[in-house]
């Protein structure tokens, strides 16, 4: 039976309607993490996008959907089913973006249309999915 974990992370737009990508550990991904004990996913989506982008001035926005992948978890020896809550955020594209390289990120870009497709190709599927999700609700 694997381990639950839950997490949290944001779609982060900006006036341009360009979208907040991370490159950490040769992908492109979106940024979120797991919730601390008695945190909601809404406070968490807002400190783990903080933590690793530098963004202080978000606007939480509503949920994005949830997503669901399965890994084998190194330090805990066990199977896990990660548990992702998502939710649409707005910033300021002239926001100053500061990699958390304790997190193993390299890169932070605002997408247009043609860097998001092109990051598409190097992600994960539940990555494509939700970005999927939130440009048809969008």
């Amino acid at each position: 039976m694997p381990v639950k974990i839950i997490a949290a992370g944001g779609l982060v737009i900006n006036e341009k309607k360009e979208l907040l990508m991370i490159f950490r550990r040769g992908k492109w991904d979106l940024p979120k993490g797991k919730l601390d004990k008695g945190e909601r996913p809404e406070e968490c989506a807002l400190r783990e996008v903080k933590e690793e982008t530098g963004i202080m001035n978000l606007e939480l926005g509503n949920s994005a959907g949830l997503t669901y992948h399965k890994y084998f978890d190194t330090h805990l020896h066990k199977d896990v089913l990660k548990e992702t809550h998502w939710f649409a955020m707005k910033a300021n594209s002239s926001a100053k973006l500061i990699p958390q390289a304790e997190e193993d990120i390299e890169q932070i870009v605002w997408a247009d249309e043609n860097k998001l497709k092109e990051c598409l190709k190097n992600t994960y599927p539940n990555i494509i999915e939700i970005i999927g999700k939130f440009k048809e609700d969008n």
